[in-house]
């Protein structure tokens, strides 16, 4: 039902559902009711009033527009004849209502709506309200997830594959959004830190990247009913991901990281650096030098005179590593790379179960000493004293493997291991902000039980959740809107237009 009651006024017909709740609390059918039924359906009626109000407020709007001249549009034809009564159905959280305006046309033309412009009103059915809660949704489940909790706030009766389309739209304007940012100045002295990683996703077939597709084309299966010990089913795409944060220093020493089992004397350990300011971003679409760059991108907003000193965390990947020192050299920008003490501190691992037994409390030991001289800056001294203690008990090739490999991962990544100096300098040294946000952005929504995902699909929410992450949700929706608006509406106007119903 729309439009008001013969001498009601304009919010005649939302009046008279008011009415009608009223008389309905007052009657015997409401007064037997239990709470829980009252509430139930106390607030289905509440939320067809509002839906009333909307639409009598609509209305008005119809019948107060404005019939223009003529309107002017972006392609250069000036349209002079007017139409009323075109309308167009808009679904928004209080359920559907209808939009009537006046349409200005001319031959060939596509028609103009200046009361759409003046609404915001979206390309497709479902209204801005709709979308952002299907976003904010998205984040939390899976899209059915979403359309259920969507039915259940507002009573809309949305598609899964709608609820997934919203969220897609939601995150559009997410990159032009983080390039217009300008974060406040940091004193030269705070270190500016980027961390970088990446995550499997599982695909649907489509989605995968064409390296991975042919390998599963042509890929030869030992089993045919499962897979075989080191066989991959080729499934997953790499979502990488960047994280950028000012980091209050914190100097320290060896033994506030490490301390030896066998040693421990209760002295409190000094508290670390402090990350401040963290941004991030994450992509399926983009590879390792696309999101490194973005990253380079966003410690350049906040340091464009390139004053602070750069500390790039990483995992020891070697695509990473030689992306981050091109990227380096294109903006003519100083790094320090170091690779996460953690990943460090497994291949330490590895070499002491070549040289005791599983379980051993020596190993542990063993390993607190290697690690605390890693962080000392003697990380080619640990790599040779483990050869030479695998050559001296006469290991066999198997025996020694873990600790041959432990040795030969520290040779290889030496120059990217002075933790000696960060600790002094009071700089992070482990890539836990980044890989935390790896788990919660990927892990914790991407890798539900079942899920495979589309390219697109997987881009937004891996975006809507990094966003929401930094802390930066409301502000980019606002931002948001203000995009559709010029790309939807003030865009098809050839001269400036006053916008109003």
């Amino acid at each position: 039902m729309t439009g008001g009651a013969a001498g009601a006024g304009p919010f005649g017909s939302s009046l008279a559902c008011f009415e009608g709740i009223m008389s309905w609390l007052d009657g015997a059918e409401a007064g037997g009711l239990e709470h829980g039924e009252l509430e139930e359906q106390l607030g289905a009626r509440a939320r067809e009033l509002t839906r009333r109000l909307y639409q009598d407020h609509l209305d008005l709007r119809a019948a107060r527009e404005q019939r223009l001249e003529e309107v002017a549009g972006a392609d250069g034809v000036t349209r002079t004849r007017s139409e009323t009564g075109h309308q167009r159905a808009l679904a928004t959280v209080f359920g559907q209502v209808t939009v009537s305006r006046i349409a200005y046309r001319a031959p060939d033309a596509v028609n103009l709506h200046p009361a759409d412009a003046a609404l915001n009103l979206p390309e497709e059915k479902h209204s801005h309200g709709l979308r952002r809660l299907a976003a904010i949704e998205a984040l939390r489940g899976s899209h059915e997830q979403a359309r259920q909790a969507i039915r259940r706030a507002t009573g809309a009766r949305i598609g899964k594959r709608q609820a997934e389309q919203l969220a897609v739209a939601a995150a559009a304007d997410i990159d032009a959004f983080w390039a217009g940012r300008r974060p406040g100045p940091r004193d030269s002295g705070v270190p500016l830190v980027l961390s970088f990683d990446g995550k499997g996703i599982v695909m649907r077939p489509e989605a995968l990247r064409e390296a991975t597709a042919k390998a599963v084309a042509t890929a030869r299966r030992k089993l045919a009913t499962r897979l075989s010990p080191g066989e991959k089913n080729g499934r997953k795409r790499m979502a990488e991901i960047a994280a950028v944060y000012d980091s209050v220093p914190a100097p320290r020493v060896p033994g506030d990281i490490i301390r030896r089992p066998a040693k421990e004397d209760g002295v409190p350990r000094a508290a670390g650096p402090k990350a401040e300011g963290k941004w991030l971003t994450a992509s399926v679409t983009d590879d390792i030098p696309a999101v490194i760059a973005a990253g380079f991108g966003e410690a350049g907003r906040r340091d464009p005179g390139h004053e602070r000193t750069w500390v790039v965390l990483v995992d020891g990947n070697n695509a990473q590593i030689e992306a981050i020192t091109a990227e380096a050299a294109r903006r003519s920008v100083t790094v320090t790379i170091l690779i996460d003490i953690v990943h460090v501190l497994e291949y330490l691992w590895k070499a002491a179960w070549s040289f005791f037994e599983t379980g051993d409390p020596d190993a542990e030991e063993r390993v607190a000493e290697q690690a605390t001289k890693m962080l000392q800056g003697k990380a080619a001294q640990v790599a040779a004293g483990i050869r030479r203690r695998a050559t001296r008990f006469g290991y066999s090739a198997g025996e020694r493997a873990g600790a041959d490999e432990c040795a030969r991962y520290l040779t290889a990544k030496t120059p990217w291991l002075d933790y000696h100096t960060a600790l002094a300098s009071g700089w992070p040294i482990a890539t836990g902000v980044v890989e935390g946000a790896a788990r919660w952005l990927v892990k914790d929504r991407m890798d539900i039980t079942g899920a495979r995902w589309g390219l697109h699909g997987a881009e937004a929410i891996l975006k809507l959740r990094a966003l929401h992450a930094s802390g930066e949700f409301n502000d980019y929706w606002a931002f948001h809107l203000r995009q559709e608006r010029q790309r939807l509406h003030q865009s098809r106007y050839r001269d400036s237009l006053t916008l109003a119903a």
